[in-house]
């Protein structure tokens, strides 16, 4: 895997409206700060036996720091597609090179105070060895659907994946497939 410099508060992210439409772009440290709405890729990585990778954030992160996710992923940079941060961002975390495509299954708007941004979920298989940023992971595993389950009421989740989550379990009880790719 090719090394990559840490993604910094200067990062130029796209900034949408409600209808995830660009109108403007932005560094990513004013992104936050005011709460502009902008793009995020979350993937739900899993392994040849079905196991969902979960890794708790590192405590330096800007956002949700220290907190559990069943998601990979992050922002999506101003003129990047969505299908292109997916596989970059899950080769970072994750620490490999060659994995597919991710499979894009839906997306939402993630609404709080304060806090905005577009999610589009996809999925995942790595049958790859994997070696996590430490930037990123300060701890993972992977786990099975039923061991993931039982930890939701235990551990503290961050409020986007956990929100992506659910509305990951509603999508595939409704019989949801794979999203249209489409940036």
């Amino acid at each position: 895997m090719t090394e990559q410099a840490p993604r910094s508060a200067d990062e130029v992210l796209d900034v949408v409206d409600e209808q995830d439409r660009v109108v403007g772009q932005a560094p990513r440290g004013e992104v936050y700060a005011r709460g502009l709405r902008h793009r995020c890729v979350f993937i739900l990585v899993k392994d040849a036996a079905g196991r969902v990778f979960v890794h708790r954030r590192t405590a330096q992160k800007l956002v949700f720091p220290g907190l559990y996710d069943m998601f990979v992923g992050g922002v999506v940079g101003a003129g990047e597609s969505y299908a292109t941060a997916a596989l970059r961002e899950a080769e970072e975390e994750l620490g490999v090179s060659g994995l597919p495509a991710p499979t894009p299954l839906f997306s939402f708007c993630f609404e709080r105070p304060g806090k905005s941004w577009w999610c589009r979920v996809y999925e995942v298989r790595c049958d790859l060895p994997v070696n996590p940023q430490v930037e990123e992971v300060a701890w993972h595993a992977f786990l099975t659907e039923a061991e993931l389950s039982a930890k939701l009421t235990e551990w503290e989740w961050v409020p986007d994946g956990a929100e992506g989550y659910q509305r990951l379990l509603a999508h595939r009880a409704a019989g949801g497939g794979a999203e249209a790719a489409e940036d």
